[in-house]
């Protein structure tokens, strides 16, 4: 099951240059596209809102 962002995110841009697969797209709230994600956690580990999670 992919990853998603929740609205705790604050757009810092941590977790972009540790998705291996370019899965997290930039915006007023960051988003995980799921037909890419494979599941990893590298973004969640690297969160430092703790806002990305299993969905």
């Amino acid at each position: 099951m992919a990853y998603v962002i929740s609205e705790d995110c604050v757009a810092c841009g941590t977790c972009i240059d540790e998705c291996p697969q370019g899965a997290i797209s930039e915006g007023a709230q960051y988003s995980i596209n799921p037909d890419l994600c494979i599941d990893c956690g590298s973004c969640a580990s690297v969160c430092p809102s703790e806002a990305i999670h299993e969905g």
